[in-house]
């Protein structure tokens, strides 16, 4: 930060100067005051308080600082250019042109001021007790999800992902390398979690699915598999093409509740039912111009996706209760020709090949090895005679084998809370003692320093019976 000392001056360039005349004396006091305020937006590296093991990842906070101060440096250089320009121009200046030239400097200002405050609902959240150490163990959590995009990983462009709490039911993510207030590039993911999600296995599934969006961008997944199915639907009969029209359309959530399955199993399906249980006229609108699927439709489909990776008869008493609680009415021929090429779609998700991927399918791509239900299973069983079991599995895994666990009533609500929230702490205390949340076994032979268990942490599974 080669700019905090000039960032912490005190006074403006204009003190001990004549004034200039009217109206310039007002464009110039106005641009001071543009520099006086731009002072006061410090690094947050000075002024946020929180306990180390609730901080952003090193690398994450060192490139929101440089992306910040790169910003106040040079809207620092342009209002200085400008007070230059008006005292040297004043007299042969229209005014009007100088009043244009101050309020695009403002708008910069402002959208500066608005990259710190979306920055500052991040960190800020860090110093709040429990909530901070939580926020940093959903960043590792994040930082597993994504490692799935493994050709990018080898090459090392994988962005660092950051979260913090908000109101309302849905996630959402703001990806890196987005267009942030003011144009400049996002340096690094930002995803909003649910406050009300918080602490469950619920909000891996939300997780997940936001890392789905950012892992399915660098992949370019969004324009792959919607090249093929563009394919399908030139083949399809004239009935099924509004199908296929509209599944086009919802790609870009579909593919990261792909995403979210094929990384923590059963889980992101019974988060997604939370999300979306709702009264039944929201259930099942059916608009076309929306870029999420239908929630009666979508819940079938990410039902359909586990059936594919994980084949096991829990899926079909998921799509039992839930068409349970949501009948479908027997007038709507387009859920009919929905309901009829949704297997196609999943066939062509989980099979889909591209560059990207290194000619590998996508469901390849993902890590499905230890996240069938009888896996999780004999994890979790495995779990509860030696909690030390937690300390070999990866986030993302260990979120699927509790959500497994409460699926399949091995725990009930309140012991998956105290796991979710002992092995988010876990997490936050290795990063925090220079160690790595994904230990080598579960990161295909990564290497490192380890913080070890957290003997603090509890993370065992105790026997309901």
């Amino acid at each position: 930060m080669d700019d905090v000392d000039r960032t912490m001056a005190v006074g403006t360039p204009t003190a001990g100067r004549a004034p200039l005349a009217p109206p310039f004396d007002l464009l110039e006091s106005e641009a001071s005051a543009l520099l006086d305020r731009l002072a006061l937006v410090r690094p947050f590296a000075l002024h946020e308080t929180m306990v180390p093991a609730a901080a952003l990842p090193s690398p994450a906070l060192l490139e929101v600082e440089r992306f910040l101060a790169r910003g106040r440096r040079l809207l620092r250089r342009r209002v200085e250019r400008y007070l230059a320009w008006l005292r040297a121009r004043a007299e042969a200046t229209d005014p009007a042109r100088a009043q244009r030239s101050f309020v695009l400097l403002r708008l910069e200002f402002n959208a500066l001021l608005s990259q710190f405050d979306l920055f500052a609902d991040v960190i800020t959240q860090r110093s709040e007790h429990d909530t901070g150490v939580w926020l940093a163990g959903l960043d590792a959590a994040a930082a597993d999800g994504l490692r799935a995009a493994a050709p990018l990983a080898r090459a090392g462009r994988l962005p660092e992902v950051v979260c913090y709490l908000d109101r309302g039911p849905g996630a959402a993510i703001r990806r890196a390398r987005t267009r942030l207030p003011g144009g400049p590039p996002n340096p690094v993911a930002i995803v909003r979690v649910p406050r009300e999600r918080m602490v469950g296995t619920a909000i891996a599934s939300s997780l997940m699915h936001e890392v789905g969006h950012q892992g399915a961008a660098l992949l370019d997944l969004r324009a792959s598999v919607g090249r093929d199915v563009t394919r399908r639907r030139s083949q399809a009969p004239p009935r099924d093409r509004p199908a296929w029209d509209l599944w086009q359309r919802w790609l870009g959530e579909a593919i990261p509740d792909f995403w979210a399955v094929a990384s923590v199993g059963v889980c992101a399906t019974l988060g997604l039912i939370q999300v979306v249980s709702l009264p039944r006229a929201f259930v099942f609108r059916l608009s076309p111009d929306a870029p999420h699927p239908v929630p009666w439709i979508r819940v079938l489909l990410s039902a359909s996706f586990g059936a594919r990776l994980y084949p096991h008869p829990q899926w079909r008493r998921l799509v039992r209760a839930w068409t349970a609680l949501y009948p479908a009415a027997p007038d709507r021929p387009e859920f009919d020709r929905l309901l009829a090429t949704l297997p196609e779609l999943v066939g062509l998700i989980a099979g889909h090949r591209s560059p990207a991927l290194g000619e590998r399918s996508l469901a390849r791509s993902l890590p499905l090895r230890e996240r069938s239900p009888a896996r999780l299973r004999g994890i979790a069983l495995r779990w509860r005679r030696d909690p030390r079991t937690a300390a070999h599995l990866s986030p993302s895994l260990a979120f699927a084998v509790v959500g497994q666990a409460r699926a399949d009533g091995l725990i009930g609500p309140g012991d998956e809370s105290r796991l979710v929230r002992g092995l988010l702490e876990r997490w936050a205390l290795d990063r925090a003692l220079g160690g790595d949340p994904v230990p080598p076994s579960a990161a295909g032979g990564r290497t490192g320093p380890s913080a070890g268990p957290a003997p603090r942490v509890r993370c065992s599974m105790k026997d309901r019976g």
